[in-house]
């Protein structure tokens, strides 16, 4: 429905596979999670995700979003989640994309998809689930809360207790990150994805910079 020019959508007479499709391709870029999980016989599991985030820092949150399968059973990474209590987001970067995108793969259940995917599975220090030693950055995490949002979706928010970075992503000593070396990529709509290789400053403005840009006019 259009209207003055402008799209209208009444998101509550929409079903769910149209708000996601029109959700997913307006809030972008978003980061995507390659997340590790261990069941409890030690299987490793690995699968990416865009719905995530970080929440807080004091305590230090980060948020997945993880669907379930159409039959509304569990995906790997929820089961073990719900088992093992633990998990580790690994950031991806342009040079794992393709790798990512194995592990996105719906492979059977108690396959090795970092195996698969030729990446390299390294011991938690805090956590039992690996972190990906091609990873820029990785969070062990502890489960803090899951929200249950209806029979569809688990929001699973994740205390980080450890982090790994690769050395030239991380200046330790003014604990800065060197967002090209990260070289994260992001996700678009459908399968679009994107990197942040394009990037520009800009400083929050003062409330008293305000004022006399008002008074004076830009620079």
């Amino acid at each position: 429905m259009t209207s003055d020019g402008a799209t209208h959508f009444d998101f509550r007479a929409l079903d769910a596979r149209s708000r996601y499709k029109l959700m997913i391709g307006t809030i972008v870029p978003r980061p995507i999670a390659l997340v590790t999980t261990v069941d409890l016989e030690g299987r490793v599991n690995a699968a990416p995700y865009s719905f995530f985030n970080c929440l807080s820092a004091d305590p230090p949150i980060l948020a997945l979003g993880v669907e379930n399968h159409p039959d509304m059973s569990f995906k790997d990474t929820t089961a073990n989640i719900r088992t093992t209590e633990v998990f580790t987001v690994n950031i991806v970067s342009r040079a794992i994309a393709e790798a990512m995108h194995v592990c996105a793969i719906g492979f059977p259940r108690g396959t090795d998809e970092l195996k698969e995917a030729q990446l390299t599975a390294v011991p938690g220090t805090v956590v039992a689930s690996p972190w990906i030693k091609e990873a820029p950055a990785a969070f062990e995490c502890r489960r803090h809360l899951t929200l249950e949002l209806g029979k569809s979706r688990q929001i699973i928010l994740g205390e980080i207790v450890y982090a790994h970075y690769r050395e030239d992503v991380v200046d330790a000593a003014a604990l800065r990150i060197d967002p090209a070396e990260l070289d994260a990529i992001a996700r678009l709509g459908g399968d679009t994805c994107a990197t942040i290789r394009d990037r520009f400053e800009m400083p929050t403005p003062k409330f008293a910079d305000w004022e006399r840009m008002k008074e004076v006019g830009p620079a």
